[in-house]
């Protein structure tokens, strides 16, 4: 699939590196380490998930896995029910049946402690970034609570650690005394990443982060977030409705259409491979002018 032209360098990097990891990968039988018995425990985990509102299901018996360095897209119509599968993953909200699994456990069966814990390596960002930031804080300061919260550096060290962060999301220091709403849309969902990115996590969960940009914005989002798991080894979990950019810089897509889970497979084979009619319309739709599929 091809996306704007800000994206097609980078994507085209990582297809030649996935290319190259997944010959090293045949060569030697895999390269995650071995849990016991030889089975490789994903990082995350979700088993016949279900999650009911107001005696409505939302989310109806959805299984998937993100293994660790993963790029998992998640797509669908609105309403499907991807930010609802999005917050059951991390525990923000209680499934009403199934198992969430973090790297081999039970998370729902996770203490407080245990919890907090595990929190440090998931991260989520919102498509409006007035959720993650506090209009009272200044960037600095937004930035740096995540390593008071966790104790994770001095006093004395937060500041260096703070311009470190928003050098990683391409933003310069003269930002770091401003508040959000001196900020524009794309500096603010960059913000907001930096924050996520302070607990050095394993997963990152983008819902719809990068909807509310335009094009030109998103591509470079696209493509941080492509620097991060290439650079980082950071596990994404891209909630979007825009399917052309999901194929383009993902590994898996999986589709949710009524809150069920429709299709799950690898990015180079949505048109080719789905046959579910809701699955299929994103396809369509992306069509356009457009061709989906791994380039020959």
């Amino acid at each position: 699939m091809r996306v704007s032209r800000p994206l097609l360098p980078c994507a085209a990097r990582l297809r030649r590196r996935r290319a190259r990891a997944d010959r090293i990968r045949r060569a030697r039988g895999g390269l995650l380490p071995p849990r016991r018995g030889g089975v490789t425990a994903p990082l995350l985990e979700l088993d016949r998930v279900c999650v009911d509102r107001g005696g409505i299901r939302v989310l109806d018996g959805v299984s998937l896995s993100i293994e660790t360095g993963e790029m998992l897209g998640l797509v669908g119509e609105s309403g499907s029910g991807k930010s609802t599968l999005a917050r059951a993953a991390l525990r923000l909200i209680e499934p009403t049946s199934g198992a969430v699994r973090w790297r081999g456990r039970d998370l729902l069966a996770f203490t407080p402690r245990e919890l907090r814990a595990a929190r440090r390596e998931m991260q989520i960002v919102f498509q409006d970034p007035a959720t993650s930031l506090d209009p009272r804080m200044t960037v600095a300061e937004s930035v740096a609570e995540p390593f008071e919260v966790h104790r994770l550096a001095t006093a004395a060290e937060r500041g260096d650690r703070v311009t470190e962060l928003l050098r990683r999301v391409e933003l310069g220091p003269e930002l770091l005394h401003r508040y959000p709403h001196e900020l524009s849309g794309g500096q603010a969902q960059r913000v907001a990443l930096a924050r996520a990115l302070a607990v050095n996590p394993a997963l990152l969960v983008a819902d719809e982060a990068l909807s509310a940009l335009d094009v030109s914005l998103r591509a470079q989002m696209a493509n941080l977030l492509l620097d991060l798991r290439e650079g980082a080894g950071i596990a994404c979990l891209l909630v979007s409705h825009d399917l052309r950019l999901v194929a383009s810089i993902c590994d898996r897509i999986a589709v949710l259409a009524g809150g069920a889970l429709v299709h799950l497979g690898p990015a180079s084979g949505i048109a080719s491979d789905t046959r579910h009619p809701a699955a299929l319309a994103l396809v369509e739709a992306a069509r356009p002018g457009i061709r989906i599929g791994r380039e020959t």
